[in-house]
């Protein structure tokens, strides 16, 4: 596993992490990190909002051992990059365990 490091964001009460989906994938999956930092997640389901969001709250959920109650979009909620906010989790926690799945 490489030993990379992206951006993220240090919140008040957790961390921001920056997410670009790719619709109707094979299987649900952290694909790669950008050189800008930026998460690419492949998800199985359609683009649409009220499908797309809820998937990727799920999935990212089950990456961070976390309630999905715990992230959030903050941005994006009808495009492809989106900001999500996790909520009681650091930084470094939240790289680790990205990096882990990848």
């Amino acid at each position: 596993m490489p030993d990379q490091k992206y951006h993220l964001h240090d919140g008040k009460g957790g961390a921001a992490l920056a997410v670009r989906i790719t619709p109707r994938a094979r299987k649900n999956e952290i694909a790669e990190v950008q050189n800008d930092g930026t998460v690419r997640i492949r998800l199985t389901v359609s683009a649409a909002e009220d499908v797309a969001n809820p998937a990727l709250i799920s999935f990212l959920a089950e990456v961070l051992e976390i309630p999905a109650t715990n992230l959030e979009i903050v941005v994006g909620k009808t495009g492809k990059d989106k900001l999500i906010s996790i909520v009681d989790m650091d930084t470094e926690t939240v790289q680790q365990k990205i990096l882990n799945h990848l």
